[in-house]
């Protein structure tokens, strides 16, 4: 398997996760017993997965990441950081930015992780699964997500028979993570003038769909967490972390 270059998004300024994101950079929060940051944990799954050219997307508390990692001398990987462009908003805007400052290029696959997305996800298999298919871009995906409402099941005219509490949904979601052959950033310049908030979820995996590109779902099993709101940071089970995510230390 070639160089694979890892991109994170550690940019924005984590709504979700107030009051705690005004002092601290969402992916820095505390995970787990050992209290490492969240983005320790998404460097060191990276690392183990062989997974070692970094570039952290930056923006909100940019100076948290870097003094913490810094070149990433320390965890045995280089990290590079790209600082986001204002008039290219949103996660597509990030990555079409470093595609700009040539982080990467035309012949490069790249790995692109949400940041704060906590798994144990089998990385090199998501990539091997990515270049058999030939795939311009590959989403990871889970199956059996748990809603966390119930959901009410009503009559027409409004009679409610009951609640389903925390169903699971039967078709994958997305989790967070992606991978990308170069070229499809190789033009997106004129979608990048037309809008400048640009999603990856929400209108480039779209218009590569529209324009017949190879784009494919993995689906995966492994543990993940979405810890991106205060609700879900404050039921993230510290053990479960433990347990789950040793493996990296």
């Amino acid at each position: 398997m070639g160089d694979i270059k890892g991109l994170v998004l550690t940019g924005g300024e984590g709504t979700r996760l107030r009051p705690i994101t005004y002092y601290i950079q969402k992916t820095m929060i505390p995970i787990g017993e050992k209290q490492k940051p969240l983005l320790e944990y998404i460097l060191r799954l990276l690392k183990f997965h062989n997974i070692t050219n970094l570039t952290f997307l930056v923006n909100y508390k940019a100076e948290q990441i870097h003094n913490y990692f810094n070149n990433g001398t320390k965890f045995d990987v280089k990290i590079n950081y790209i600082h986001d462009n204002p008039s290219l908003k949103g996660t597509g805007g990030s990555v079409i930015n470093a595609y700009n400052q040539k982080t990467f290029n035309q012949n490069d696959t790249i790995l692109v992780y949400y940041g704060d997305i906590l798994t144990n996800m089998n990385l090199k298999d998501l990539i091997t699964f990515h270049k058999k298919k030939n795939a311009t871009a590959t989403v990871a995906l889970a199956s059996g997500f748990e809603v966390r409402v119930g959901l009410a099941d009503m009559e027409k005219d409004g009679k409610i028979r009951g609640f389903i509490e925390k169903p699971k949904l039967e078709k994958p979601v997305s989790i967070g993570i992606l991978v990308f052959e170069g070229t499809v950033f190789r033009n997106l310049d004129v979608l990048a003038e037309k809008k400048h908030t640009l999603d990856l979820m929400g209108d480039i995996i779209p218009k590569l769909i529209q324009k017949g590109e190879s784009v494919y779902g993995y689906v995966s099993d492994a543990f993940w967490y979405d810890v991106g709101s205060t609700e879900a940071y404050e039921k993230l089970d510290n053990k479960k972390v433990k347990d789950t995510m040793a493996f990296m230390f």
